[in-house]
């Protein structure tokens, strides 16, 4: 099996336990080969309160900008930058079946800096 159908095995196995709602809205994440998106999401409204891509205009300014850990620890300050703008204070961290180090880890920790709680 691919690693990458394995990561969609993992992903389906998580989200059958993570749920976001109004109070506690799902972070999911996702990393490309080149970009890092994080979203707020409200699954019983179907709808995204906050997101981040690493496609927006604010970093494709800077060339430096890859999926890596610095990227992903400023998709994360943003991220929980954002998802406080919309009253988000506490969320449901979905790592998206990757496993939790090195990027996802630095977005997470770096979320939890910016004031979410997971």
């Amino acid at each position: 099996m691919s690693a990458t159908n394995s990561r969609k095995l993992r992903h389906v196995r998580l989200r059958k336990k993570v749920a976001g709602t109004a109070e506690r809205p799902r972070l999911a994440i996702h990393f490309s080969g080149q970009h890092i998106t994080a979203q707020v999401i409200d699954d019983l409204a179907g709808a995204t309160l906050a997101s981040v891509n690493t496609t927006e205009e604010s970093f494709r300014k800077d060339p430096s900008n890859r999926a890596n850990v610095a990227t992903a620890i400023k998709v994360g300050k943003l991220i929980a930058e954002r998802g406080l703008a919309n009253k988000v204070d506490k969320v449901v961290f979905d790592r998206g079946g990757f496993h939790y180090h090195g990027k996802v880890k630095a977005l997470a920790d770096a979320a939890r800096e910016g004031g979410l709680q997971f």
